[in-house]
């Protein structure tokens, strides 16, 4: 992998954080039930509070999950023969696929494979999300080979589970 030219992005679930104000949380996950429910595009008001909740300060304290995720990025990140690696968070925590892709793309970087840490199958946000969002972002930077590295290879995750049992 080049550095000048692969890229890699880890994709998190994403999570809230502890002290988020519930109002605003309770407002956007309503105006995003009643947009899903239509079928109609986000209001500015959902776009809006969804900026608010991605872009709140956080902290190890009120966001273990993005912390975790950055510490599995800190140990992947020398595996990968120096190739720039960016995390990007699939829900409620910044930076979007969408951002993330368009940073690597600033940086001339021109082959992107992106690799969820949601790892079984059968989940709405790497069968479905993920998928159509590259599909957007495909079209959106035609000059880029954008590649999903998914489903992931369910013999080698149970083998990684079976190792690591052994130490309990």
């Amino acid at each position: 992998m080049s550095e000048n030219h692969h890229g890699v992005i880890l994709v998190g679930h994403g999570g809230l954080p502890k002290d988020c104000p519930r109002e605003l949380i309770q407002q956007f996950k309503q105006l995003e039930r009643e947009r899903k429910a239509s079928g109609q595009a986000a209001t500015e008001r959902e776009q809006s509070l969804e900026k608010q909740i991605r872009e709140w300060p956080r902290t190890p304290e009120n966001d273990p999950y993005k912390t975790g995720l950055e510490q599995l990025a800190e140990r992947l990140e020398p595996l990968l023969e120096g190739a720039p690696l960016v995390l990007a968070y699939n829900e409620f925590c910044a930076p979007t696929l969408e951002d993330a892709v368009a940073g690597l793309a600033e940086r001339r970087i021109n082959r992107i494979t992106v690799v969820p840490t949601m790892l079984t199958p059968g989940g709405s946000h790497s069968e479905i999300e993920i998928p159509e969002i590259l599909d957007d972002l495909s079209t959106r930077y035609p000059s880029l080979d954008i590649r999903y590295a998914w489903p992931t290879n369910l013999d080698l995750l149970a083998g990684m589970l079976a190792e690591h049992l052994k130490k309990f």
